[in-house]
C-alpha cells in the first residue's frame, strides 16, 4: 500500500534547525527518510496553499527554495475551498490554531493517511479522520523497528 502523507511547515524546516539536540537530529533523519520514500514513490506527498503561503513567508531564501523545490513532488496540491474551511473549523474546535487547523484540514480533504509534524502541540491532536504523527514514529510505524 502506498500511503499519502502531508508534512507541515515545521517538519519541512526540521533539517535547518540546530542539529546538536538529539531529538532534532533524529527527527531530521526520519524526515529525510520520508523524502526518500516520496522520491521512490513509496509514499505520496500532499501539499497545500497554506503550506506554500508559510514557505513563501520564510525569510531565509535557501530554506524557502529547498522546500519549494521538494514540494514539486506532490501528487496533490490542495487549494482553499468550502470543504477545507469546514474541516479546519472542526479541527479548530479541538483547540488547534487557525494555520495549523488549515494544514490538518488540507491533509484530511486530500485523503492523507498521515499528517507528519514536529510540533508538540499538534502531536497531541487526535482526529478520527487522519493520524497525526512525528517523523520518527511515522518511520517506525511504516518501516518497522
Amino acid at each position: 500500500m502506498v500511503y499519502r502523507v502531508y508534512l507541515d511547515n515545521c517538519c519541512f524546516n526540521r533539517p535547518f534547525d540546530d542539529q546538536s539536540h538529539l531529538k532534532i537530529e533524529l527527527e531530521t533523519r526520519a524526515k529525510l527518510r520520508i523524502q526518500e520514500l516520496i522520491l521512490t514513490k513509496k509514499l505520496e506527498l500532499v501539499t497545500s496553499y497554506i503550506l506554500e503561503y508559510e514557505n513563501d513567508d520564510n525569510p531565509y531564501e535557501e530554506k524557502r527554495y529547498a522546500i519549494a523545490n521538494f514540494m514539486k513532488f506532490a501528487v496533490i496540491n490542495v487549494d482553499e475551498d468550502k470543504e477545507v474551511l469546514s474541516a479546519a473549523n472542526e479541527v479548530k474546535g479541538a483547540g488547534i490554531k487557525t494555520k495549523d487547523a488549515l494544514h490538518v484540514a488540507c491533509a484530511i480533504v486530500a485523503g492523507c493517511n498521515y499528517f507528519v509534524t514536529t510540533d508538540n502541540r499538534l502531536l497531541g491532536h487526535k482526529n478520527n479522520r487522519i493520524k497525526v504523527i512525528s517523523p520518527i514514529d511515522f518511520i517506525l510505524e511504516v518501516e518497522g523497528a
